[in-house]
Parts: structure tokens; C-alpha cells; sequence
């Protein structure tokens, strides 16, 4: 039987597999190194006007919220708000959706965020039992225990913005444009109802988990529904991303807000990135072990792409990293097992019925990280060596059962 080719860009590791799309050039570069390259072209100063002047057509004059800020206690929320009140002069309504895996890491930072900005901010505490049987739902059908977070983050700022009479969300980056190069930065793209279904939602609505073989009814996810378009339009409302007017670079940013507010970093076991997901007991863990499964691909090479991109690694640097964290088994599953009331068993029955095994058959480039290998942990590196410049740790989790999801905590 023929073997579809896959492709795997020249500079960085993605491949044609991706997700959410990729496209190559003549050289064999992807489309994301392509439109990264952007980040060394661009007149940053100039963009960085453009949205100030953008912006101040939304300050209001009576003291009231100007924008609307969605944050975690964890990503680039820290930055986000750092940019849009101190640098921008603006004042945010933060808003954040419950995602119930909340780390103690997630909630202090959410604690510390609020208070280091003197921000007000606004938490979306869906009831936890529709919660649960959507997560179970989406683990089943799609193998996937995170689309509830990420529909609930994506619409939570929206409705609230209308509810508010707000009609700017400052997001922070745009997934597409950093990872796969799917738009320019020069394209200023905002958010939108098609991104959000094709990408961020997997294609499936909140509507389409009712089904006639399970319990989920309206009154589960009804908040989950994006206004239709009729009161977008009513209130004015958009989203953009500062991405497209500032060169983008998680590493630094993350470095910046250690220094300045203390943000809390922790050690992950799947990847090298400190900073990203800390809030989160299985971003990290069981959800990129799914995506691994079923895309042949994880976090930490989003990450290695990223810090080649940024030239502060090689390729062959980037592999030994990947080698080193790919095929990590994820930790915190009793966890999810407990809080979802399924035993362990059932878990790894599910989760290895998304073993798609046409990623894991293919002869691949002799510089990738070589699924189909026995020799995969060839130059592993070792524990503790000191393979990347920054990504420091400044707080642990236990990996012992004694670790809870904090479901409601001083920062929510």
C-alpha cells in the first residue's frame, strides 16, 4: 500500500500533518517560519502606533472599562494586562473562565494578577456537573478533555462584552499566525465565530453534543453558545491581538513578568517551557499526550519550532530536546479519574483508541524525532542539564495524591 508522503519544513519540525494547516515553499520552509521571518522586517514601532491608535477610540470618557482582558494564571496574561493598562493607559475588565483542572500554581498567579494591577475582574463559574459530563462527552467522541476550556474561554469574554456594553477584547496572540503562519501580521486579523469553530473548537459546536446516547441537555451548555452575529454587530463588537503589533516572543515576555511581578513558573514533564499552562494540572500532560497520539505531534515541538524561529537553537539542538520529552508518559491522571468518576482502566481504553497509527508507520526525515524508532532515546539528554538558556522554575507540584484540582480557590 502507498504511503502518504509527509512533509517536514527544512528550519523548524512541523510537519504537513498539522492541524490546524500548513502550507510549503519551493525550499521546503512552512508557511509559520515563513511569516516569523516578519518578526525581523516589520517597522515595530510603527505597528506599536497603530494601535495606540486603535485603542484610543474605545477609552472611555466617564472612567468606565475600556476593553475587556480574557486571563488565565498561566500564558501570556501577565503580559497582556502589563501591556494594556501600563503601557497603553487603558482600563481592563479581566475576565476568566473556570476550568476546574486550576492548579495551586494557576491560582496564586490569578491571586497575583489581580491584585499587582489593580484590576477588577469577572470569573465564570459554570455548574461543575455539566462541566464533567461535557468532559466526558468530549474525551469519548473526540478524544479530547479540553474543549470545554477552550469554548469556555473563548466565549465567556464575548458575552460578557456584550452584557457590559464593552465592545473591545484584547487578546494576546493569534495561534494561527504563531504557529503555522496562517495569516500576516500585516493582515491584522481579529477573532472570529469561523476561527473559533474550524480551530478552537475542533469543528464541533455546543449544540453538537446532544445526543440522544447521553445525558448532556440545553441547560449543560447553553453558556457555551457564541452570540449570533445580530448582537455582535448591535454592540460593536471585536477582538484583537497584540500580536500583530507587537513582535511576539513568549520566552522574553514570560522572563520580563518574573522580574517585575514574581509570576510563578513550575518544571513540566512533557516539555522544557516553564511558563506556558501553569495553571493547568492536564494541559501539559493527558491532553498533549492525546494530541501526540493523534496528530503525531506535541507541545514541546510547538515549542522547539518556536525557539528555532526565534534563533535561539538549532535543529539538531531541537531534537535532542524533543527525544528527551516526547514520549513521556503524562502524570495527574488518577486525578482527572477521580474528578470525572471514571476508574484508570476505562481512561487508558479511551485514550489508546486514539492511537492513530497512520502517523507512527511513515519513514520520516533522518533529522526528525522518529516515531517509528526503537533508538528514540539516542542523546537523551539528562535530567537537569542546562540544554536552554532561561525557562526557569521558581515553585514545584507534587506528583503525589495528595494533589487536588482546587475547583474554587482565592484567585476565583
Amino acid at each position: 500500500m502507498n504511503k502518504r508522503k509527509i512533509i517536514t519544513c527544512k528550519k523548524c519540525f512541523y510537519t504537513s500533518n498539522h492541524p490546524l494547516g500548513i502550507t510549503f515553499d519551493e525550499n521546503g520552509i512552512c508557511s509559520g517560519c515563513t511569516i516569523h521571518e516578519e518578526k525581523y522586517e516589520l517597522d515595530w514601532d510603527y505597528r506599536f502606533s497603530l494601535l495606540r491608535k486603535l485603542v484610543s477610540q474605545y477609552k472611555s470618557k466617564k472612567g468606565n472599562y475600556d476593553c475587556i482582558v480574557p486571563v488565565t494564571g498561566g500564558n501570556d496574561s501577565f503580559f497582556i494586562v502589563h501591556t494594556v493598562k501600563n503601557i497603553l493607559g487603558l482600563n481592563p475588565l479581566l475576565v476568566n473562565y473556570n476550568k476546574y483542572f486550576n492548579t495551586p500554581i494557576g491560582i496564586s498567579n490569578l491571586t497575583n494578577l489581580r491584585t499587582s494591577f489593580n484590576c477588577d475582574i469577572l470569573i465564570q463559574n459554570v455548574n461543575p456537573n455539566s462541566v464533567k459530563k461535557i468532559t466526558r462527552e468530549t474525551l469519548r467522541r473526540f478524544g479530547n478533555i479540553y474543549w470545554h476550556c477552550i469554548a469556555g474561554q473563548t466565549v465567556f469574554p464575548v458575552q460578557t462584552a456584550i452584557s457590559h456594553k464593552i465592545p473591545l477584547i484584547i487578546w494576546g496572540a493569534h495561534q494561527g499566525i504563531e504557529q503555522v503562519g496562517m495569516f500576516s501580521h500585516k493582515h491584522e486579523v481579529e477573532m472570529s465565530r469561523r476561527y473559533r469553530h474550524n480551530h478552537d473548537l475542533f469543528g464541533y459546536e455546543a449544540d453538537d453534543l446532544i445526543d440522544n446516547l447521553n445525558t448532556i441537555n440545553d441547560a449543560d451548555i447553553w453558556q457555551y453558545r457564541y452570540p449570533d452575529d445580530h448582537l455582535l454587530n448591535l454592540n460593536g463588537i471585536r477582538g484583537i491581538y497584540l500580536s500583530n503589533y507587537i513582535p511576539w516572543d513568549p520566552k522574553t515576555q514570560h522572563e520580563m513578568m518574573v522580574e517585575i511581578y514574581g509570576y510563578k513558573s513550575r518544571e513540566f514533564n512533557r516539555t522544557f517551557d516553564t511558563y506556558d499552562f501553569v495553571d493547568c494540572y492536564n494541559y501539559m500532560e493527558i491532553h498533549d499526550y492525546l494530541k501526540f497520539l493523534k496528530h503525531g505531534y506535541s507541545k514541546v515541538v510547538d515549542h522547539v519550532s518556536r525557539e528555532i524561529r526565534h534563533k535561539r537553537i538549532d535543529k539538531k539542538k531541537g531534537l535532542k530536546i524533543i527525544r528527551k520529552y516526547i514520549f513521556n508518559k503524562p502524570l495527574y491522571t488518577d486525578l482527572l479519574c477521580e474528578w470525572l468518576s471514571i476508574d484508570k482502566l476505562s481512561l487508558d481504553y479511551v485514550v489508546n483508541s486514539f492511537h492513530n497509527k497512520s502517523y507512527w508507520n511513515y519513514d520520516v526525515m533522518k533529522d526528525s524525532y522518529e516515531l517509528n524508532s526503537k533508538n528514540i532515546y539516542q542523546e537523551k539528554l539528562t535530567s537537569g542539564s542546562n540544554y536552554l538558556e532561561g525557562f526557569t522554575s521558581n515553585s514545584t507540584i507534587n506528583q503525589d495524591l495528595t494533589e487536588k484540582y482546587i475547583t474554587i480557590g482565592k484567585g476565583c
